[in-house]
């Protein structure tokens, strides 16, 4: 990135799971074409933990989109939790194209809440995308970019 180079032409947002007070379960992330980027970094933010509330936080992958997404090795984080005093912390993923399982192309995060209903959300950033600027692969949520 040079110089003179803003981040978002660098960094897209390319997957969330928005901010909620979610109760237990597990949610996706959008899916993220990896042929588009060299790299990505998933960042979970916990919030306010519920009560004995777990927060678990992985990436997955798959061959298309919409297929069968299976765990990522060594790409999940330390389970975050409330009695472990993990409020208001967050936990990074990074990976980089080559560390997928040959044949793979999509990727989601996955984050589960366990136990109690708990403050949470995700976002994954994709870098060194292989066309500039990164931010014409932004999801449509994406609402403004302001330079």
């Amino acid at each position: 990135m040079g110089s003179n180079a803003l981040a978002s032409e660098y960094a897209a947002v390319i997957g969330v799971i928005d901010p909620d007070a979610n109760s237990a379960a597990a949610y996706d992330s959008d899916e993220i074409d990896m042929s588009k980027f060299d790299s990505i970094q998933a960042i979970v933010l916990a919030g306010a933990l519920g009560s004995s509330a777990t927060l678990d936080f992985k990436l997955q992958s798959a061959t298309t989109s919409g297929g069968s997404f299976s765990d990522i090795t060594g790409k999940a984080v330390t389970q975050l939790t409330q009695a472990g005093s993990d409020s208001d912390k967050q936990a990074v993923i990074n990976l980089r194209a080559e560390e997928l399982t040959e044949g793979h192309r999509y990727v989601k995060a996955v984050m589960t809440v366990g136990t109690a209903t708990s403050d949470s959300a995700a976002i994954v950033l994709g870098q060194c995308a292989r066309h500039a600027p990164a931010s014409d692969n932004d999801i449509a949520s994406v609402d403004e970019i302001v330079s």
